[in-house]
């Protein structure tokens, strides 16, 4: 899981089943960003602005 820095701030997380989550709204609703993936182990983001 991470956080982009932004207020309120986005959160990421991944799965092994190949799922990519975020929350725009630090954390209070989420939305299904990519799957079929193969395992996410790791999750980056940066604010780019």
């Amino acid at each position: 899981m991470c956080s982009d820095g932004n207020d309120p701030a986005g959160l990421y997380f991944g799965n092994r089943n190949g799922e990519v989550y975020a929350s725009a709204d630090d954390g209070d609703s989420w939305r299904l960003l990519a799957s079929h993936l193969p395992d996410v182990l790791c999750v980056r983001a940066a604010a780019i602005g």
